[in-house]
């Protein structure tokens, strides 16, 4: 069972280490090497710990991180849902974005949106999401990278 708790500043490096290698990982085949190289390199303290600061979550299975989530509340976006490579294919990425989903209808809001990486389309589009055209997503480090928009009504 995946435990869910928020991330402190204290676990920026932890829940970077998790995004690096589910990137590193799963992201093969949807990407160039180069292309995931770029996306993963640096460390957390080159702007990803700034992300502590919004709702970010991690998942534990038997005090062992394992999973990272968040929702970005001035975008009503799901993101950073991360699962390291040894614990994929076990629910854990539905239970955080399910923990996500909640925390927003909590919140009343009434959809969340997020740029599913072209890997994981079709894990969101079995969980309600829709979005099926292409677009470039623009991180903050300057990379682009494909993506598919999608959007799920969560009343």
């Amino acid at each position: 069972m995946l435990e869910i708790k928020r991330a402190t500043p204290n676990d920026a490096n932890t829940a970077f280490d998790i995004r690096r290698e589910a990137i590193r990982s799963q992201c093969i085949g949807a990407y160039t090497a180069e292309q995931m190289a770029l996306w993963t390199r640096g460390k957390a303290e080159d702007g990803y710990s700034a992300l502590m600061d919004k709702p970010f979550y991690l998942g534990w299975v038997n005090g062992e991180p394992v999973a990272t989530g968040m929702l970005d509340l001035a975008n009503n976006e799901v993101g950073a849902l991360f699962v390291l490579p040894a614990f994929t294919g076990r629910g854990y990425g539905k239970a955080m974005l399910d923990f996500l989903e909640d925390l927003a209808r909590e919140l009343e809001i009434q959809e969340v949106v997020l740029d599913a990486t072209l890997n994981a389309a079709s894990f969101y589009q079995q969980r309600g999401y829709v979005g099926s055209e292409q677009a470039i997503y623009h991180s903050p480090s300057g990379l682009q990278l494909a993506c598919i928009p999608m959007t799920k009504r969560i009343v």
